[in-house]
């Protein structure tokens, strides 16, 4: 069995293998890489992206994602801490199953490398809160990978280097990619690896960078349209390609969507982020202060990232250090992580010799309120404990005779008031006392144990009694719920199939042409009796989750919401030849109740959906259909994604807006309005 390590990133992913005596990384998506990204390295990255295209059937990912999608969701890695949803093709993903899919495609790629990722281990941001580590695993775990341990990005890219240096030293990692900026200071000395402390700031990378240069050049060059999703996402990969560049040239030319070239230099760039610079300092201050550490204390400096390979990122780094980084050649930023967890991974299944001490970067605690009534977080483990640890706190109940009490898990710095945003509640557990007793006898001790996979299990125990009221390890998080049936989404993703092309569309309508009148190739005029409705939107209005992130397995779209919706259709417009079409998921999607008439309706041709072999999901079927018969579409959508091929969608008198309201189905005229454009 393989020993693998993956470098799960914001922006990109990086798989590598122990062989023998030494660490080879794998090229899985080289061949997709077009001529104008190829940069040296860029063909052993693996883009963390999922994305559809027309062209093809199924889901993307990797360079043909990036760099060839109409639709894409990126940077999904940030989205675990609350596993928030992401939109693919009008489909609502959890985080962790667009995770599952990245995961999936690269043990795919190793396959196509003529090797397997059996089990591995896997890297998580050195601030990586609960959540996001426990999320990261179950993706691993639910494309098929047996999950060896998680080991913090800098430490990986320690291990890297020392294996090449193979020399006692005290490491300080800046480590800067996509998403976050991590700083973490090590000691290595006789084989033995420990973490001594880590600070850090999410949401700072360099999509914050993209998104500075991106002002620069819309300043200069305002756009003058609307332009189309596909121009946008084409114009934010311009952006990020030149971001690349300006590290390594001093200037680039920029074209908009509105064909204005704009120039930016390499000093503007450097100007503009000065702020963003200074707050990914911060976490450097913070760890030497914590270790009551001077700059030069330290030996070595790795910078590690994509952000970091920026000039006055590594210049600023070097002065607040006073010594220079090892330079890139000795640790390279873009594959230095993976090959350390690969080294890891062959440590830990005995095929090299080491050992790994990692420690926590937030302290572990709970709420409860002073004498003033005030919560404050009480500590349970303290920052920077060597993994795995396990400490308990007694506490007292407020009130006599408690039957229940909320305990909750937190998570952050004991030194900031529990509503900083550093602080964060992973969960609420109840504690069930078996005997009413007065507070004094319903003391309990709370314990944690936090392992080295940053893990989380909390035991409870009555201090009268010794009674164990609490025992389970954390695995549901009030930031985001529990983690959704990952499983079936993972199907349904890796099953999916993009929007289809013309000619199948066109096939599609005029199966059905006997009784359709026929169009033209033009737009159609709208006056025909024809009302093409979107079924599974209608089946859907009130019904999808209130709060993104959140799992809430009852809703799911109703058939008889729909069945009443067609009713009501029908006696307004008693003339109209009224085609429901559905999504190829909807049979699934309906509650168990409902599926077998469902089935049934399809099968009699009550219901259409898009059939085998064409591409697409129901409201671009619903387009087609409308397009080729001259029908007018029944939605409460927008269709944005449609309108550039469909024109004739914000035109009057070719949509009918659907509403429910108070049990009563309202249809009324509406033209789909042309989508702005978002910087």
């Amino acid at each position: 069995m393989t020993t693998t390590g993956i470098d799960f990133g914001t922006t990109n992913s990086v798989v590598a293998q122990w062989q023998v005596d030494d660490v080879e990384v794998l090229p899985l998506d080289a061949h997709n890489l077009d001529a104008d990204w190829r940069r040296p390295g860029f063909d052993l990255m693996f883009p963390s992206v999922v994305g559809t295209s027309s062209l093809r059937r199924g889901p993307l990912f990797g360079w043909e994602a990036k760099l060839r999608s109409e639709e894409a969701a990126e940077a999904c890695k940030r989205l675990l801490r609350n596993d928030e949803y992401v939109t693919i093709q009008g489909r609502r993903y959890a985080a962790t199953t667009v995770a599952a899919g990245v995961f999936t495609a690269m043990k795919d790629g190793a396959q196509r490398n003529l090797t397997d990722i059996d089990r591995a281990v896997i890297t998580v941001p050195a601030n990586a809160t609960g959540a996001a580590r426990y999320r990261t695993r179950a993706a691993a775990r639910f494309a098929g990978i047996e999950v060896q341990a998680l080991l913090n990005e800098p430490t990986a890219a320690a291990m890297s280097y020392v294996h090449d240096i193979q020399e006692d030293t005290q490491i300080l990692v800046f480590d800067w990619g996509g998403g976050t900026i991590d700083v973490t200071v090590l000691d290595y000395e006789d084989g033995f690896f420990e973490e001594r402390a880590s600070r850090g700031v999410t949401e700072l990378g360099g999509l914050e960078i993209d998104r500075r240069l991106r002002q620069l050049v819309l300043e200069r060059a305002p756009a003058r349209k609307d332009w189309t999703s596909a121009q946008q996402r084409q114009f934010r990969l311009d952006v990020e390609r030149s971001k690349i560049l300006l590290s390594s040239q001093p200037s680039v030319r920029i074209v908009t969507p509105d064909e204005k070239e704009v120039e930016i230099f390499q000093g503007e760039l450097e100007e503009a982020i000065t702020d963003l610079v200074d707050r990914a300092l911060a976490p450097v201050e913070a760890c030497l202060r914590d270790l009551r550490m001077a700059p030069l204390d330290v030996d070595d400096v790795l910078m590690i990232g994509g952000t970091s390979q920026i000039p006055s990122v590594r210049a600023a780094v070097a002065e607040a250090l006073q010594m220079g980084p090892v330079p890139l050649a000795v640790c390279d930023p873009m594959t230095a992580v993976a090959r350390g967890a690969a080294l890891a991974s062959a440590v830990l299944a005995k095929e090299t010799s080491g050992v790994i001490q990692v420690a926590n970067s937030h302290a572990l605690g709970t709420a409860t309120r002073d004498t003033t009534g005030r919560r404050r977080f009480s500590e349970i483990i303290p920052r920077n404990s060597p993994l795995p640890w396990s400490e308990r706190k007694s506490y007292t109940p407020t009130s006599n005779y408690s039957r229940k009490l909320a305990v909750e898990i937190w998570e952050g710095d004991r030194d900031k008031d529990l509503s900083d945003p550093d602080n964060v509640q992973l969960t609420e557990l109840t504690l069930t006392y078996p005997q009413q007793r007065v507070k004094d006898e319903s003391r309990f001790d709370l314990e944690y144990t936090y392992d080295s996979n940053g893990l989380l299990h909390v035991k409870a125990t009555l201090e009268y009694t010794g009674e164990v009221v609490i025992d389970e390890e954390v695995k549901s998080f009030s930031t985001g719920g529990p983690t959704p049936e990952v499983r079936k989404e993972l199907d349904d993703l890796l099953n999916a199939n993009p929007a289809p092309s013309p000619s199948l569309m066109v096939s599609t309508s005029r199966a059905r042409s006997d009784i359709r009148p026929q169009a033209s190739d033009a737009a159609p005029s709208g006056d025909a009796r024809t009302m093409v409705v979107d079924g599974s939107n209608l089946a859907w209005i009130g019904r999808s989750p209130a709060r993104p992130g959140r799992y809430e397995p009852d809703d799911c779209p109703s058939y008889a919401q729909l069945l009443a919706a067609r009713e009501a259709l029908a006696g307004k417009f008693p003339e109209a030849d009224i085609q429901v079409v559905v999504d190829a998921t909807f049979r699934h999607r309906v509650a168990e109740e409902e599926r077998d008439a469902v089935t049934a309706a399809l099968n009699k041709g009550e219901l259409m959906q898009p059939p085998p072999g064409t591409e697409g999901k129901g409201d671009a079927l619903v387009a087609a259909i409308a397009q080729e018969c001259g029908g007018m579409v029944v939605t409460n959508d927008n269709y944005v994604e449609m309108q550039d091929r469909y024109p004739w969608l914000r035109e009057p008198g070719r949509v009918l807006g659907a509403t429910l309201a108070k049990e009563a189905w309202i249809f009324t005229p509406r033209t789909c309005v042309t989508p702005r454009r978002r910087n």
